[in-house]
């Protein structure tokens, strides 16, 4: 959605290594912004986001128009269930129909052969997996690593809205999953207690609201009991006028 930081910039290198023509698109998508939320004020500096775009060896920078893309009369929606359902998807109603329908029309106009997503939107990543493989989309999906700041704030767009202060308490999203990441490293498999390892930290910093840390399974999200698969920590908290997300993949 524009306002590109380094995380951004590593999906494009990542294509630019894989593919021979590598596309951009940069849309602050409407439909994937509920009441309240920070759509007129997202952050946006398209000059900014055409250089870096130029400098990862994007070929084809491509800036549609929301009115083009949804234009009088709208009324189509793709609606992906269950992997949507939790997590985020509870938090933000309607959110993920929006992220999906827009993907799904990106991939329909440019019929890429791979698109690469980031896992710090970890429940977007799986959503738009089980799309393309319920609509027999011939589209690989290809999932990039977290990208964090030195102190292990993950990158976002969002982060601007940070005030110094609020900005040093962030950081207690990635030691919460830290925390939680020792608990497994010594053997603790228990769903919930993992989740209060992390939760117990988050909580913790006056600044920070926490809105969620549950533990899923890695692929479709679902719940579970115990980590005796692979699992994913997934947490959410507000912090000042940002809602910030990150997670961590716990496997043996």
């Amino acid at each position: 959605m524009g306002f590109l930081h380094e995380g951004h910039h590593s999906l494009m290198r990542a294509a630019r290594q894989r593919c021979d023509v590598v596309i951009a698109s940069i849309f602050v998508n409407p439909a994937q912004f509920g009441a309240g939320e920070d759509l007129g004020s997202y952050p946006r500096d398209l000059d900014r986001d055409t250089a870096a775009c130029e400098a990862a060896g994007v070929d084809l920078l491509w800036l549609p128009d929301a009115a083009a893309l949804y234009p009088p009369g709208y009324s189509t929606w793709v609606d992906v269930q269950g992997v949507t359902q939790a997590l985020c998807g509870g938090a933000r109603p309607g959110h993920f129909r929006g992220v999906t329908t827009i993907v799904n029309k990106l991939f329909n106009i440019v019929e890429p052969d791979a698109a690469f997503f980031g896992q710090k939107d970890y429940q977007q990543l799986r959503t738009i997996e089980r799309m393309t493989v319920d609509l027999d989309l011939t589209i690989e999906i290809v999932g990039c690593p977290i990208v964090r700041e030195p102190d292990g704030l993950a990158l976002s767009s969002r982060n601007i809205y940070l005030s110094q202060e609020e900005r040093a308490a962030a950081r207690c999203l990635r030691r919460g999953l830290d925390a939680a990441e020792v608990a497994f490293a010594a053997g603790v498999r228990d769903a919930r207690t993992l989740e209060a390892a992390a939760a117990e930290v988050i909580d913790a910093e006056p600044l920070a609201q926490l809105e969620y840390a549950e533990v899923r399974d890695a692929q479709d999200l679902a719940e579970v009991e115990t980590a005796d698969r692979p699992v994913v920590l997934a947490v959410a908290a507000l912090l000042g006028p940002a809602r910030l997300i990150d997670n961590q993949v716990l496997s043996t």
